[in-house]
């Protein structure tokens, strides 16, 4: 499922709001009752129901790239958009270039994804930096 601005959601699991954002079933651990200073950071916690239901506001998408990977979509679309009109000494010269960055790009391509977004559910809540795989498309 892709999560995109605008589009409808619905929350997977029940949702404790303690310091951050966290499914129910986990435990609740150090940061949540506590700031690094050791101090109260509050007198309770707020639990979102499964099944809320509300609006995609921002996606945040978290996977960083190495200079190999910018390199290989900057010549992979060099390739794809003028390969057709390059001499063929400078094409094979691109491609082999290109094939020395391919396992930079699949390792990059294998790491997970790490997706945030910000959702107003429509009892007005917002719930921001959320982890997307807490919420199904509509």
């Amino acid at each position: 499922m892709t999560l995109t601005v605008g589009r409808r959601v619905r929350l997977t699991a029940d949702v404790r709001l303690a310091g951050r954002v966290v499914p129910a079933a986990e435990p609740l651990g150090e940061t949540d009752t506590e700031t690094d200073s050791g101090a109260d950071t509050g007198a309770g916690f707020l639990v979102l129901a499964a099944g809320v239901e509300g609006t995609v506001e921002r996606v945040d998408e978290d996977r960083p790239q190495s200079h190999e990977v910018r390199e290989y979509e900057r010549l992979k679309s060099l390739l794809d958009d003028f390969g057709h009109q390059m001499p063929p000494g400078s094409r094979q010269q691109l491609e082999e270039q290109i094939g020395s960055l391919e396992p930079a790009w699949t390792a990059y391509r294998e790491r997970k994804l790490r997706l945030t977004v910000r959702v107003r559910f429509d009892n007005g809540f917002a719930l921001d930096d959320a982890p997307g795989d807490l919420f199904t498309s509509l």
